[in-house]
């Protein structure tokens, strides 16, 4: 119960704010009609997120199977659609109250006896600040339905051309497809939208494919409508997968460490029933024109909370002879702690961090919130000729929708240089 009581006056204070403030803004109308559907309408979205998230949490399941329901994904939509703009409003009105109530005691104790009345609020200065907390909360708000609606399905080609002096000739141009994030659990409605991710990954004619973790949200059960959809990838020189921190279902109260252990075999199923090979711990090679390179896998290896499975030491083993080697690491922070300057692996791929699902990218600002948990949230980083590239991810958790950071997929060539 603390939680959801936490969460209602939470909601309350906000709400009873943002009234408060809103009244200073209001004409009142003179149609008594109109006043009440107003007022109605204002009360109405707090009373449906209290209702919604009290009936998620005690009447949506009976807790004895896993389910894939999404209702809180678009519960957490609608808090971040109402909210979020309620939250800009609120700032801009606590200043201006502030300001008002400063502006106040300094007439006081200044000896300044003409009495303001803080509720009058019609001066263009006192309701300015107010006004203008309006305007911008629009921005979120339109912003929200954006990313649900198109943002989260927006599946964008980053291409990327890296080149290695240590890369095998035969491997000059040598194209990889590389996904991660997927997160079925959420695409649960939407089937022809992976379908159409897999479309495009198929079109970029790719000689492998990897992924590099968390296929879904918390238990594979979520997986299993999409098994036909994802096997149709195909990559003559294989397709390879590692796992990520939500595939080990550690997010999920199961009724027995048996249970738990029966999830994880399922995921090793799901993976080669959709063509994976996964790599736990472990390495495979790669063979063109005779020549190889080596393809490494590590478990979830990430930060604390984030659980370190991944044994690099033990992926490593019996590939110190190869000239070029791929390591596939759910977590970038991996590449951090132990791989640049610790082992001569070139090139590393990583995701889980979805680059926040928030940021903005383009030829002057490259900012994502991630980059404060991660200084390697998205995209190519280079460090004494070792390569790190940070897939933004395909999927959507949590908030269903992306703001500025579309689902990725990369395509990267290497280049043996000359």
């Amino acid at each position: 119960m603390l939680p959801l009581i936490i969460l209602i006056v939470s909601v309350l204070l906000i709400d009873l704010y943002a009234y408060k403030g809103l009244r200073t803004l209001w004409k009142k109308p003179e149609n008594k009609a109109t006043t009440i559907f107003l007022k109605s309408a204002f009360w109405l979205i707090p009373l449906l997120l209290i209702s919604s998230v009290t009936y998620l949490v005690y009447f949506s399941s009976d807790g004895t199977q896993p389910s894939v329901s999404n209702g809180h994904l678009y519960v957490i939509a609608f808090t971040m659609l109402f909210y979020l703009p309620k939250l800009v409003f609120i700032l801009f009105h606590l200043i201006e109250d502030i300001l008002f109530f400063a502006e106040s005691a300094y007439s006081s104790i200044a000896g300044y006896f003409k009495k303001a009345n803080p509720n009058t609020g019609d001066s263009i200065r006192r309701k300015f600040l107010s006004r203008t907390g309006i305007v911008i909360a629009v921005i979120p708000f339109f912003a929200v339905i954006y990313g649900v609606a198109i943002g989260r399905f927006d599946f964008q080609v980053n291409h990327n051309k890296v080149e290695f002096a240590t890369l095998p000739a035969a491997f000059d141009g040598f194209r990889i497809v590389h996904i991660s994030d997927l997160h079925l659990g959420s695409f649960h409605g939407y089937k022809d939208r992976v379908r159409k991710a897999v479309k495009i990954v198929n079109s970029l004619e790719p000689d492998m494919i990897v992924f590099t973790g968390d296929l879904v949200n918390n238990f594979t059960a979520e997986a299993d409508v999409f098994i036909d959809i994802l096997s149709q990838m195909a990559a003559p020189s294989g397709m390879f997968s590692i796992l990520g921190n939500h595939d080990y279902g550690d997010y999920y109260q199961w009724d027995s460490e048996r249970e738990k252990a029966r999830n994880m075999e399922d995921m090793f199923d799901v993976k080669e029933k959709i063509g994976f090979r996964l790599l736990m711990n472990e390495w495979d090679s790669l063979v063109v024109d005779g020549e190889k390179i080596a393809v490494i896998g590590v478990e979830n290896w990430g930060e604390p909370p984030f659980p370190q499975y991944g044994d690099l030491e033990k992926a490593m083993k019996g590939t110190e002879n190869f000239p070029f080697r791929i390591l596939l690491s759910h977590d970038p922070s991996h590449w951090d702690a132990e791989v640049i300057g610790k082992t001569g692996i070139e090139l590393t791929l990583a995701g889980h961090t979805h680059g926040a699902q928030f940021g903005i990218e383009n030829s002057l600002v490259r900012w994502s919130p991630s980059k404060l948990k991660y200084p390697r949230w998205g995209g190519l980083y280079e460090e004494a000729g070792q390569l790190l590239y940070v897939n933004r991810g395909l999927g959507y958790v949590a908030f269903p929708g992306r703001i500025g950071m579309p689902p990725e997929i990369t395509l990267i060539e290497l280049k043996a240089a000359s």
